[in-house]
C-alpha cells in the first residue's frame, strides 16, 4: 500500500496538471465539493422495486434509461455476469488510475473502490491534500435486480463544478474497459506492482481505442 501512495506522490511528467491546481486548491479549500452528494443513496430511492418486479430486462432497461436520459446524467444498465467479474476482480484491486482527455493532455483520477461504489479522485487533489481529498464522482451499482433479472443498475453523481456529463461518463466508460476486458493486467499492475506502472501506458490503451469509445 505504501509503495502504491509513492506512485500516487510522483508527478505525471508531461501532464498539465498545473493548469488545475489553482482550481483545485479553491475547492479543498472552500469545502464545497461534497455539496449535492447523497449518502446512502438505496435503489428504492430512484425505482420502485415492487412495481418492476415482474417486467423483463429489457422493460427495465428502458424505464432507467428513460428516466435519466431525460436528466443528462451518468448511468448504465450492466450484464449480471459482467458485473460480477467486475466486482471480482475490484475486491483484489481496489484502485487504479484513469486518465480524461483535456484540451491539452489529460489530467489523471484516482477510482477507489468501496464496496459498490467507485470514488473517483483528481490525482492533483490527492498529491496536494492527500487523504483528505474529496471524491469529484462517484458511480454507484445496484444489484437487487441482478438474481432474478440478471442486469446490475449504475448511476452517477458528480461535482458540477469540476466534471460535466460528457467527462463523467468518459471515465465511467472507462471502468469496464480496465476491469471487465483484457486491459485488466495494467490494473493488476497499479495495485500489486506499483513500481513497475507507467501511466502512459493508460493513455495509449485509451488512444488505440475506437472513436467514440471513451
Amino acid at each position: 500500500m505504501e509503495k502504491r501512495k509513492e506512485v500516487l506522490q510522483r508527478p505525471v511528467g508531461s501532464s498539465p496538471q498545473a493548469q488545475y491546481v489553482r482550481a483545485v486548491e479553491e475547492k479543498v479549500t472552500s469545502g464545497s465539493v461534497m455539496e449535492g452528494f447523497t449518502k446512502n443513496k438505496t435503489l428504492n430511492s430512484l425505482l420502485n422495486i415492487e412495481l418492476v418486479k415482474d417486467k423483463s430486462a429489457e422493460e427495465i432497461t428502458q424505464i432507467w434509461s428513460k428516466f435519466f436520459s431525460a436528466r443528462d446524467a451518468v448511468y448504465a444498465v450492466i450484464p449480471g455476469d459482467v458485473y460480477d467479474l467486475i466486482q471480482s476482480r475490484s475486491e483484489r484491486c481496489p484502485s487504479f488510475l484513469y486518465a480524461l482527455p483535456r484540451a491539452e493532455g489529460y489530467e489523471f483520477f484516482v477510482g477507489q473502490w468501496s464496496g459498490p461504489e467507485l470514488h473517483f479522485t483528481a490525482l492533483i487533489n490527492i498529491q496536494t491534500a492527500g487523504d483528505s481529498a474529496p471524491s469529484q464522482l462517484i458511480l454507484y451499482h445496484y444489484s437487487e435486480l441482478r438474481a432474478d433479472k440478471g442486469i446490475v443498475l449504475m448511476m452517477a453523481e458528480c461535482d458540477s463544478k469540476h466534471l460535466g456529463v460528457q467527462e463523467a461518463q468518459c471515465l465511467a466508460n472507462q471502468v469496464q474497459l480496465f476491469y471487465s476486458g483484457d486491459q485488466f493486467n495494467m490494473v493488476e499492475t497499479f495495485n500489486h506492482n506499483p513500481s513497475d506502472f507507467k501511466y502512459m501506458t493508460v493513455v495509449s490503451a485509451l488512444q488505440h481505442l475506437p472513436t467514440g469509445t471513451v
